[in-house]
């Protein structure tokens, strides 16, 4: 059995990073299906977190499967409720539900969790979705067990994976990264009530002007950016989207994403403004206020 599962996931581990490297070329060419293409590279990614974590515990809700190991058993009716009490409100916000239930790994510590998708070990995260697949560290790991339960709740990576895992979804893989990270701000915001600092609180508008980011940068070098930052910026992006065409807008913009269209045409097709006029008047007014 463990010579088996090790080659099964050697076989899988080598395709699942060909197909990365694939996927990156096609990036490149839009006249290829590349949205075809990453649903079958999301659904090996999946298979290889499932064999990889093949010895964990698991345990099944309505619309969930929580994996974990025994050191973190205790914790799975707290991220279990946590994941059932946001799932309706979520799904109910873009009108989809997956078809299957989603499948929420727990991992015991920031290495194993890095581990997993391929990080750097010294990354710090309490929740990443990749692959199909949501993983998030245990609460223990982060947060006291006497305030575990509320900082769990309200502070969590639950509604903030759940929601990149739906964008991934409805738009078949086909989105800018500060697009994803700010609309997985603004429904979290909006489920939870949680959001990050202002970067930019105590200072000028002068310091606000030097450091703001285009959105080419965010595009190319989201990961390499100040990250409170780039996460501040992409969420004033998305509430400037809510700003002109209201929620119904956000979800055209994500529907034209769905058809193919690249970012800067989603948002001329969603908003029913040009891309230039969008990210200009974007800028004069977070320069602003």
């Amino acid at each position: 059995m463990g010579k088996s599962v090790y080659f099964a996931r050697l076989v899988l581990g080598v395709i699942v990073a060909c197909l990365a490297l694939l996927f990156i070329q096609l990036l490149r060419n839009s006249a290829l299906p590349r949205q075809g293409f990453y649903e079958l590279f999301r659904y090996l990614a999946w298979e290889e977190n499932r064999i990889k974590t093949h010895n964990f515990k698991s345990l099944e809700t309505n619309h969930f499967v929580i994996k974990f190991l025994d050191e973190d058993e205790r914790f799975t009716s707290l991220v279990a409720k946590t994941a059932e009490d946001v799932y309706d409100p979520i799904t109910g916000f873009f009108n989809f539900r997956p078809a299957d239930k989603i499948v929420i790994v727990m991992y015991p510590d920031g290495e194993s969790l890095a581990r997993s998708f391929g990080w750097d070990k010294d990354e710090r995260a309490m929740g990443v979705y990749w692959g199909g697949t949501i993983r998030i560290l245990s609460p223990r790991a982060w947060t006291s067990d006497a305030y575990v339960e509320s900082t769990f709740t309200r502070d969590g990576p639950i509604a903030h994976e759940f929601t990149h895992l739906l964008v991934d979804y409805m738009t078949r893989g086909n989105y800018s990264r500060w697009f994803t990270e700010g609309v997985a701000q603004y429904v979290e915001k909006k489920t939870t009530g949680f959001s990050f600092g202002d970067p930019f609180a105590g200072t000028g508008a002068g310091d606000r002007r030097k450091r703001i980011y285009d959105f080419t940068t965010l595009e190319r070098e989201f990961d390499q950016l100040d990250q409170g930052i780039a996460y501040w910026e992409s969420l004033q992006a998305v509430e400037y989207m809510v700003k002109l065409g209201g929620e119904p807008g956000l979800l055209k913009v994500i529907e034209a994403l769905r058809e193919g269209n690249s970012m800067p045409r989603a948002v001329e097709k969603g908003l029913g403004v040009s891309f230039a006029a969008f990210t200009d008047n974007f800028y004069v007014q977070v320069l602003d206020n």
